[in-house]
């Protein structure tokens, strides 16, 4: 079985416009397709970084002498790449999907399809977990996870049935868990709301979106001028984050104007929203809610 199928992976490394003698960041290595299709554009003085938080990843790496692997998150990129001695890239590539190997090793625990412990850690090291949130979060804290991160307005309902069902014992596994919130998942859409309460255990688990805003807001320092972002989110939580932070600089609000009414901002979008045709949904459906959006430094 492949690791990972990749999402977009032409539009996604044209996108960066590469230069052979350049130097570039896969944030997201998972099992390496981007990270390959990146080498195949460098010559011999070009450089590759790439980043993964899961340990997993670590068995994909690339035996060449331009790619480096830093198994780390995301969010630390700037740190990280000074710690190599480079300061800036000419292009920075991310998939913030969850791979096709978290989702189909049962025991990780981000499958609606397996019985698993509560786990969804992408760092296996990290001390919070989907059984943490599920056992040890207020009725509140529960309810705030589900509405914002899976954008479900059962969220109130949902959290109370959790905080009784723990009274009688600990809500372990996956099956717990959809046994505990069976009155939600109407037959027709059991399925689709499953995937809403999992995705937002795994945002929270994983501080997914602190991770992001954290990364984005270094991207402009961190990229030269001309420098390429090309990003590819797969809810709409993300691609509105990336979208507002290509158009404004910022995640909320306007940002500030001057005397004759402009405002200046780190990057520029590079054409329009691209998503995967038909034929690569046919081949791969975990691609049909991808987004790609394609930025410059200006």
């Amino acid at each position: 079985m492949e690791y990972h199928n990749p999402v977009l992976l032409k539009e996604t490394v044209e996108g960066l416009s590469i230069k052979s003698d350049g130097v570039y960041v896969d944030v997201t290595f998972g099992g390496g397709g981007h990270s390959k299709a990146i080498l195949k554009h460098l010559g011999p003085n070009g450089k590759l970084y790439a980043f993964d938080q899961d340990k997993d990843a670590l068995l994909n790496t690339i035996d060449d002498e331009r790619f480096t692997l830093i198994n780390e998150n995301f969010r630390y990129i700037k740190r990280f790449l000074r710690f190599y001695g480079t300061k800036q890239v000419d292009g920075i590539l991310a998939d913030f999907g969850v791979s096709s190997h978290q989702f189909d090793v049962a025991e990780r625990g981000f499958s609606t399809r397996f019985e698993a412990d509560l786990d969804m850690r992408m760092n296996q090291d990290s001390n919070l977990s989907a059984y943490h949130v599920i056992n040890e979060y207020e009725e509140e804290q529960i309810r705030k996870v589900l509405f914002q991160y899976g954008e479900l307005r059962q969220a109130p309902a949902m959290a109370r049935a959790i905080v009784d069902a723990r009274r009688d014992g600990e809500i372990k596994t996956s099956e717990q868990l959809k046994e505990t919130l069976r009155k939600f998942l109407n037959h027709k859409k059991e399925n689709k709301v499953l995937a809403q309460i999992y995705q937002a255990i795994r945002i929270e688990v994983n501080q997914e979106i602190e991770a992001l805003k954290e990364f984005l807001q270094q991207t402009p320092e961190v990229l030269v001028e001309g420098g390429r972002l090309s990003l590819i989110s797969y809810h709409s939580l993300e691609d509105r984050l990336v979208k507002r932070f290509i158009r404004n600089g910022l995640f909320e609000g306007e940002p500030e104007r001057d005397v004759f009414g402009n405002f200046e901002v780190p990057l520029k979008k590079v054409g329009g929203l691209i998503v995967p045709t038909k034929e690569e949904i046919k081949l791969n459906n975990r691609a049909r809610s991808a987004k790609l959006r394609i930025a410059e430094k200006l």
